[in-house]
């Protein structure tokens, strides 16, 4: 399983309330979340993002409330996985849940910029930065997360 996208670049600490505001969690339609997700922290993030591109932060990516909000609402927004030097647990756990692929990695976290283009392969971990023509070792998707992700989901995976 391979994405290529162009990074939309955050720093440390993003939690799930700049992820996507309290304020529009009295809906379930992922469209409608999609549409404020980032808005807070970038506002012209929605208008910017296309189908298949990849966000990268540093340290503690998703801390905050434990809603499954924030990574639908990423997903939902076009982008295809989110790398970070750490993610909170409960956010790695509520994004590979719903299907959202994530991949811890300090060095890619450091060097890859806003607006470089990136491609993934989650069966190596290799992350490739086309822009500048480096690479760098993620952790390679495990077989069941595979399945999950490719059935959008856990509970989609646990149907089939």
């Amino acid at each position: 399983m391979k994405v290529q996208g162009k990074v939309h670049k955050y720093g440390d600490n993003v939690d799930t309330d700049v992820i996507i505001p309290a304020r529009y969690l009295n809906t379930a339609d992922h469209k409608e979340l999609a549409s404020h997700c980032m808005e807070d922290i970038d506002v012209d993030f929605v208008k910017n993002v296309k189908e298949g591109d990849i966000m990268v932060a540093e340290a503690n990516f998703g801390c905050g409330s434990s809603r499954e909000h924030a990574p639908i609402a990423i997903k939902a927004s076009g982008i295809s996985c989110v790398i970070a030097k750490t993610f909170a647990r409960i956010f790695y756990r509520n994004a590979i849940n719903i299907g959202l692929p994530i991949i811890e990695c300090s060095e890619a976290a450091d060097a890859i910029q806003n607006g470089d283009e990136v491609s993934i392969d989650f069966d190596s971990g290799i992350i490739t930065n086309i822009t500048k023509n480096e690479t760098y070792k993620g952790q390679a998707f495990p077989e069941f997360l595979i399945k999950i992700i490719n059935s959008n989901g856990l509970l989609n995976s646990l149907k089939s």
